[in-house]
């Protein structure tokens, strides 16, 4: 059996080799390095997959959040609610601004944003402290977020409501795909995701014309067509060209990697769901399976033993965001009892569109073997 690995980038590259070699050697030439024709056009096969009405690429998932809050006039004053287990791309985007995170628990099952502790958050402040104030909703792992609900929430108390889908590109509900979940999504192209390219890269996806084009002008200097006529502040967001060829590449064989994602999941599932916690969807809700993480009071003891074993793992996440030094000032010291109790026990194994049956047995079986 060959070696396992967390995800396998090298073997996914042979699938696309030629191709995307063409593609980068045309660039080389065009000397059309950002933004460009090749943007374009994978902006607009993004569009076209997720049925969003605009796709605006940007140069990491963490700039897609940037972009979006600023595009908002998130600032001093505003809140912006996101659970607490997370990663810190979610929080510092809002404490760069001078906003204020605010952290909320997640659900024990899903390990989303949790709606009851949504409201009870909210309703911790005065209406006219929430003045011009977000949700941000990550959808952990690949599994979306229950925005039917989420979208409620952020109507009744005047909310914008963002989507960080940074894991769930590709995920869905019922025939939405992610990018249509929420008025405003974002997503990574960071290697490690179930779309990636072969450096950083984002985008934020939107129905609303006149919020696209005010993101087209933030990620450029706050330009419009003129490059030197500044209408508003922004920052260099842009994507390159390069990045936006390895994605055009590696849509063509996305959904077939998604089914495989879902596949190696199926059987992690079957062979554990009775010894660890195991992931669990809704009905109607598809995941990207971006990782496959279960849960085990004896987290660091099988850690250790699958190390031994040449399994590699991942901990996503030891600590929650309110419990990190950078952002400790904003937490008003609520119990985030869920949260916490998931970062002593989750455990992410491999799991990736190149690991076959065989591999994804001997995980299987050795987390059995060590559980007993």
């Amino acid at each position: 059996m060959e070696p396992i690995n967390f995800v396998d980038l090298k073997k996914q590259y042979t699938r696309i080799e030629s191709e995307v070699n063409e593609s980068l050697t045309a660039i080389l030439k065009s000397g059309q390095f950002i933004l460009g024709p090749v943007v374009e056009r994978a902006e607009e096969a993004l569009s076209k997959y997720t049925n969003a009405n605009h796709t605006i690429t940007v140069s990491s998932g963490t700039d897609a959040l940037f972009v979006s809050l600023l595009a908002l006039g998130i600032g001093p004053g505003s809140k912006v609610f996101i659970p607490a287990f997370t990663y810190t791309a979610t929080a510092e985007v809002i404490a760069l601004l001078g906003a204020e995170p605010a952290f909320v628990d997640v659900d024990v099952d899903t390990y989303n944003i949790s709606c009851d502790s949504l409201i009870a958050k909210i309703n911790q402040f005065q209406k006219s402290e929430l003045s011009n104030s977000a949700i941000i909703a990550v959808d952990l792992f690949g599994l979306p977020a229950d925005y039917n609900t989420i979208r409620d929430i952020a109507a009744n108390n005047g909310l914008h409501l963002i989507s960080d889908a940074a894991q769930s590109f590709g995920a869905s509900i019922g025939s939405q795909k992610v990018g249509k979940l929420s008025p405003i999504t974002t997503t990574s192209f960071y290697p490690t995701k179930p779309l990636s390219c072969y450096g950083d890269g984002g985008a934020v996806f939107t129905d609303d014309d006149e919020l696209a084009m005010k993101i087209k002008s933030i990620r450029s200097h706050g330009i419009t067509d003129n490059p030197y006529e500044n209408v508003r502040i922004g920052t260099n967001a842009r994507f390159d060209a390069m990045q936006a060829a390895v994605i055009l590449s590696k849509l063509n064989i996305f959904d077939e990697e998604l089914n495989k994602r879902e596949n190696t999941s199926h059987i992690y599932n079957q062979e554990l769901k009775s010894i660890v916690k195991t992931p669990i969807a809704a009905n109607q809700v598809k995941s990207a399976w971006a990782h496959y993480t279960i849960r085990t009071k004896d987290r660091d003891g099988l850690r250790e033993f699958l190390k031994k074993n040449n399994i590699p793992t991942m901990i996503y996440y030891p600590k929650g965001m309110h419990e990190q030094i950078a952002y400790q000032k904003y937490h008003n010291g609520d119990p985030l009892v869920v949260s916490e109790k998931l970062c002593g026990e989750v455990l992410s194994l491999p799991l990736h569109p190149y690991m076959s049956e065989d591999q994804v047995y001997y995980v299987s079986g050795k987390v059995r073997e060590f559980i007993g």
